[in-house]
């Protein structure tokens, strides 16, 4: 299970819209020297990104790293395919789970874990829109009695 314990660079607030997560993983990500400079400065964007295992290996597309801008001649495409770093087994899991219908890995969040970058990476069923709407509402009535709430305590 992956814990996020560093600054946050990037987030898929969309993911959480459109998926049930099952579970986490924490993912290494590898990287070339000035795109770790550009999501320093914050310039990171994973909201179209998606996740696909081939031949054991993970990757990422899609993950957005604009250029460096004092990088020249040493900036790499803002789009390239990444790999993600995960230990054997878990990706085997992964594997097993993703066979199943429904089922997808999603980028969740982009952080720092001391000097590394890491990438938190969900297990996530696809929702219907009838759960949407669920969830719509839900977040409706917590923000109508949240409202509600503050308006009898200072009145």
């Amino acid at each position: 299970m992956a814990k996020t314990n560093g600054k946050m660079i990037a987030n898929n607030k969309k993911a959480y819209h459109d998926y049930f997560i099952l579970d986490t993983y924490e993912a290494g990500i590898v990287l070339h020297g000035t795109e770790v400079k550009s999501l320093r400065m914050g310039k990171c964007s994973i909201k179209e990104s998606f996740i696909r295992i081939e031949n054991g290996e993970v990757f990422i597309y899609g993950m957005h790293i604009s250029p460096y801008e004092k990088g020249n001649i040493f900036n790499k495409d803002p789009l390239r395919v990444k790999k993600l770093m995960l230990h054997k087994a878990e990706i085997h899991k992964l594997i097993g789970k993703t066979k199943e219908k429904g089922m997808a890995i999603v980028p969740l969040k982009v952080y720092f874990k001391g000097s590394l970058v890491k990438v938190e990476i969900g297990l996530a069923k696809g929702k219907k829109l009838y759960d949407k709407r669920q969830d719509i509402a839900k977040k409706d009535q917590q923000r109508e009695a949240s409202r509600d709430f503050k308006i009898r305590n200072l009145g």
